[in-house]
């Protein structure tokens, strides 16, 4: 009951956003590389770092048919089996808990993608405080339903799944047991194209399936991920690497340390830039307000004298009469001698 409730702190619409680190298979199956990417995501302010727990065995078959090789020649894996590739990119079951502890013990939440029901159970034995459907498992309701029944939290990523398939997997969530769910909108390509992101997606999903909303996001870069929160994005996810030319599976749309804490740190200001609707000016304001325009006298005025066009002018700062009153005051007539610079006020003059 205490991870759930951590988690429920972290990922609340009322808080900054959850900044999730993907270690995916970046790791390069080195166990001390793991633990320099949780040391570096949580120096960079993420919140929470993600493992997948699979193997390739759990994933696909081992097989040399057409089907299990990657064919499409834009992909950054292209050629390769989804055999050998699972194989490349898992992250090895016994590490599970030694990286979970780590980020624990550096303050962030830590927890994994299952692929599959003895992936959730053994997660489920490891205390995680939620789970994450990958988006291409959203369709797998046993699968769905297997994590909503251990009653944590899920987070689901949408990728290419339409609206009746998003459905069907939050009513399976929710009726296996599932009472706090997070839709993640995610683009299923690697890299994404920020014109295929399509963010405005997110307050329409929270509109139609009653939950929170975030952003998985494959693109380059952080832009797409700033602007989700706008949005109402609540948990944003990026794939992580400590260096890209040192390449990694995902190396080519993950963050490295330093955008990874650029991020939070945008992600961050825009959260606290949306405020409320306000009109009229914050407190921090009241002192700018001097440096409007009012009305002051720009060439001596002897008493007597009619104000007009020739002695007056609008500029700031504003310690005199508004500029509303100018039609007026030029019908007036100065009452005393008015020396240039003189902030004109209604003592300064008769109607």
């Amino acid at each position: 009951m205490k991870t759930i409730q951590i988690a429920q702190r972290h990922i609340n619409a009322t808080t900054t956003p959850l900044i999730i680190a993907e270690l995916s298979g970046n790791h390069g199956q080195s166990l001390s590389l793991a633990k320099e990417m949780v040391h570096a995501a949580a120096q960079a302010g993420a919140g929470a770092i993600k493992l997948q727990t699979y193997t390739a065995d759990s994933m696909t078959l081992n097989s040399d048919s057409d089907d299990f090789v990657i064919r499409e020649k834009d992909s950054l894996w292209y050629g390769e089996s989804l055999h050998a590739l699972y194989a490349k990119a898992a992250t090895p079951y016994e590490w599970h808990e030694e990286l979970f502890a780590l980020a624990n013990r550096l303050g962030m939440l830590a927890f994994s993608s299952p692929f599959d029901e003895h992936a959730v159970h053994f997660l489920d034995g490891l205390n995680v405080p939620c789970f994450k459907i990958a988006s291409f498992e959203l369709t797998d309701l046993p699968l769905v339903r297997a994590a909503a029944a251990t009653g944590k939290p899920l987070i689901i990523s949408t990728g290419m799944a339409t609206y009746e398939e998003i459905e069907e997997s939050v009513r399976a969530a929710r009726e296996a047991g599932a009472t706090d769910i997070i839709l993640l909108k995610c683009t299923s390509t690697y890299p994404a194209e920020p014109a295929n992101t399509h963010l405005m997606t997110i307050p329409h999903m929270r509109e139609a399936f009653g939950c929170q909303v975030g952003l998985s996001d494959h693109t380059q870069g952080i832009g797409a991920a700033v602007a989700s929160v706008a949005l109402g994005a609540t948990v944003i996810e990026k794939h992580f690497v400590l260096d890209r030319n040192a390449g990694g599976v995902d190396a080519a749309f993950s963050l490295e340390p330093d955008e990874l804490q650029l991020l939070c740190t945008e992600v961050h200001r825009a959260w606290q830039a949306l405020g409320q609707v306000t009109y009229g000016g914050s407190k921090a304001e009241e002192k700018a307000k001097q440096y409007r325009r009012s009305i002051y006298v720009s060439h001596p005025i002897k008493a007597g004298e009619r104000l007009s066009e020739k002695n007056l002018k609008i500029v700031r700062p504003a310690h005199g009469l508004e500029p509303r009153y100018w039609e007026r005051v030029l019908r007036a007539v100065a009452v005393q001698d008015l020396p240039p610079g003189t902030a004109l006020d209604w003592q300064h003059f008769k109607e």
